[in-house]
């Protein structure tokens, strides 16, 4: 995105200098999640929604920082996720668990969290801070709803989607909402990009539980199938149940061979399972493009819109 590029640079640098700790070990483990990259889909999204409702195209000291506080947010839950998880590489590079301990991983999540918050309190702006806070809070919430599920094969899409919502959408719902708070856009505004980014978000999840069959170890960043191994029914898999109740056996016996999870994928792919996925996560993305596009296609509004249709592409 050649209109940001600044702003992601700069986003880059001031990362590594607000998880500065006086503890080395909290550092090191802090930073080695910054240093294994990213998408930074947040960050860009914030930078992309302040340029198109700011009428000189820039965006705000604020909104730069809000977009910081979001990516340690966000990497502050995938620290947490892969202890949950027990997921020993991310990105390619040993997770943080792995590389130090279980207990040094949740206080360097908590550390990140802790940071991400007084960042946001230094905002000054009590709706921002009511906004982002509930994200934390739905963290929470969407584990716990992950936990009660595991390998619980009567989940449905409805509750698959509520859990998906907690964990990954209300990220990005909140942070667009905050983003037009400190535009100071009115109600409307603050609702139509909260929409946007819950829409984009719920996308961006089942596009990556459909990668989570079909992709390659390499290309995740993670183990192929670990979502199954870890009992995290996800929609692929949830569509396939009534079609294949050997499935079902397999989901009790909790995947305890490696040659079921292989086999379980295999049964997956073989139906229209993934295509199904698919079309829900296109319904969430065209309900996002015709939220910008009934009310907010201006001529910078290319590049958001480019984003939006580059999630879905991510499985073509």
């Amino acid at each position: 995105m050649k209109s940001i590029e600044t702003e992601l640079k700069q986003l880059n640098q001031n990362l590594h200098t607000m998880i500065a700790a006086e503890n080395p070990i909290l550092y090191s483990a802090a930073e080695q999640l910054f240093n294994a990259g990213g998408k930074r889909i947040r960050p860009t999204v914030i930078f992309l929604i302040s340029k198109l409702l700011n009428k000189n195209q820039i965006v705000s000291i604020e909104q730069k920082r809000l977009a910081e506080i979001t990516e340690i947010i966000h990497t502050a839950s995938l620290v947490h996720d892969d202890i949950i998880d027990n997921c020993d590489t991310r990105r390619g590079m040993e997770t943080v668990h792995t590389a130090f301990n279980n207990k040094i991983a949740v206080l360097a999540g908590d550390f990140l969290f802790a940071q991400s918050s007084w960042y946001l309190a230094n905002l000054n702006n009590l709706d921002v801070v009511k906004t982002i806070s509930k994200i934390i809070t739905d963290f929470a919430e969407g584990e716990v709803q992950q936990g009660i599920k595991s390998f619980d094969y009567h989940i449905s899409i409805e509750e698959y989607i509520e859990k998906s919502f907690y964990k990954t959408a209300s990220l990005l719902a909140c942070s667009c909402k905050a983003t037009t708070i400190l535009n100071k856009s009115n109600k409307n505004i603050q609702n139509d990009f909260y929409l946007y980014g819950k829409h984009l978000g719920l996308a961006f999840q089942i596009i990556d539980d459909i990668l989570d069959i079909t992709g390659l170890s390499k290309d995740l960043g993670k183990p192929a199938g670990s979502d199954l191994i870890n009992g995290n029914l996800t929609a692929p898999l949830i569509l396939t149940l009534n079609e294949k109740s050997k499935l079902k056996k397999m989901i009790y016996q909790e995947f305890q061979f490696k040659e079921n999870v292989n086999e379980a994928i295999k049964i997956i792919k073989n139906t229209n399972s993934i295509q199904k996925a698919k079309d829900i996560a296109e319904e969430h993305i065209q309900l996002a493009i015709h939220i910008i596009k009934r009310k907010y296609y201006y001529t910078n509004s290319q590049e958001l819109l480019l984003l939006t249709y580059y999630l879905l592409n991510r499985i073509n």
